[in-house]
């Protein structure tokens, strides 16, 4: 059986006239004999508006029926999507997660997919009919209605195309793909063609919105093809695949940058072993992400200068952590919430000297100071001053030659 997931999100669904445009979408995988499964997210801003009205009733809502809420976005677009496809004749019906059954774990707002039963789907599917699942939702054990997570129906897609054994998963949106880098930023980024699973990762966990990061890492485990197209135009999209099926590999094929980091430095801090736990450990059980980490160690080897990241959302409760800490001595914090992180990612700069120098030198010819680096074996990162980001993101693209296809 050949088998398509079309994950479709808010904004492809944001209206009747655009459920109408994804519904002749579906219709033409039906004609090239697919059978077809549809991912639906809520259409645009429901979603929100729901989480609105949970705060305004009452600060303290209950999680379990918090999930009840905001999951029955899904269905109405689900129903509408269905309901537009019978009136045309199509065998369609919209399941929600609990009618799959999507089944997940026990945590609310953020559950994981333990399984999806195929049954009932597949018989749908043999007789010739049209699957609209929901999107974001499952049911747990205790049979009560969970959520995966903001941006999650790509996850439910994925999760379906593994459990199906899908031919191709789509995830549709309102961009035409990946791109190289943010285009409202930097007018000549481009589409890349493909993408593979790592740079991806790096690429959306460091700024790019177009999947969420938990997704391609399921796309991954799971060795998932995902092609990431726009809903409102016919142009191909983005490949996202393992790094064996691309062909034209680039040294760097994107650059991500972020716009909500803060830097903390502890300023002389007794060294001895274990000092780093010491400091990250009470900020790990406040649930405070910590990134880029510096450490240097003075002339005398007593005394260490420790920098290292925030989201700037956690900046208060980090410092404020770290002065409540007594299992180490410091002589001051500076903070500074004016700063970004650029990072150039891709495959091929495993194999090609020479890449770190050519991004510091591209910098350092637009009078960019770097103030943090951290490197893996496909991404370099630089912390630098929030006002110099574009100039950054263009300086990079242009000296990687981003903007030819």
């Amino acid at each position: 059986m050949k088998i398509v997931v079309l994950k479709f999100g808010g904004t492809s669904v944001g209206d009747l006239n655009r459920i109408k445009k994804v519904s002749k979408i579906i219709i033409s995988y039906i004609k090239k004999k697919y059978k077809v499964i549809v991912v639906s997210s809520a259409m645009s801003g429901v979603t929100n508006d729901l989480i609105i009205k949970s705060k305004k009733i009452t600060q303290n809502f209950d999680k379990a029926e918090y999930d009840v809420l905001v999951s029955s976005g899904e269905q109405i677009s689900c129903a509408l999507i269905s309901g537009y496809l019978k009136s045309l004749g199509y065998n369609s019906k919209s399941y929600m997660g609990w009618q799959v059954p999507i089944i997940t774990d026990l945590n609310y707002s953020d559950s994981k997919i333990i399984k999806i039963k195929t049954n009932q789907i597949m018989k749908h599917l043999k007789i010739g009919g049209i699957a609209v699942v929901a999107g974001f939702q499952g049911v747990n054990i205790e049979n009560r209605v969970t959520t995966l997570g903001r941006g999650a129906s790509d996850y439910s897609a994925i999760l379906l195309s593994k459990y199906f054994k899908a031919k191709k998963c789509v995830i549709y949106t309102d961009v035409e793909g990946v791109m190289t880098t943010d285009p409202k930023l930097i007018s000549q980024a481009t589409k890349i063609k493909e993408i593979s699973y790592e740079e991806m990762l790096e690429m959306s966990s460091l700024g790019s919105k177009v999947m969420q990061t938990n997704s391609v890492q399921d796309a991954r485990l799971n060795r998932i093809d995902v092609h990431v197209r726009s809903s409102f135009t016919n142009r191909s999209g983005t490949l996202i695949t393992k790094k064996n099926n691309i062909k034209n590999n680039k040294i760097i094929r994107g650059i991500s940058f972020t716009k909500n980091d803060a830097k903390i430095t502890l300023v002389g801090v007794k060294d001895r072993p274990g000092i780093a736990a010491s400091i990250f450990e009470p900020l790990s059980k406040n649930n405070i992400n910590v990134d880029m980490v510096v450490q240097n160690i003075s002339a005398n080897g007593s005394e260490t200068d420790i920098t290292f990241t925030v989201k700037n959302e956690d900046l208060k409760k980090s410092v404020k952590t770290l002065k409540k800490n007594n299992l180490f001595k410091y002589k001051k914090i500076l903070v500074d919430d004016k700063v970004s992180k650029v990072s150039i990612i891709g495959v091929g700069m495993i194999t090609t000297p020479g890449v770190t120098y050519r991004m510091f030198k591209s910098l350092s010819k637009k009078k960019i100071n770097i103030l943090v680096i951290s490197t893996s074996e496909i991404k370099i990162s630089v912390l630098i001053k929030r006002s110099n980001v574009k100039k950054a993101v263009a300086a990079l693209h242009k000296e990687f030659n981003l903007s030819k296809v």
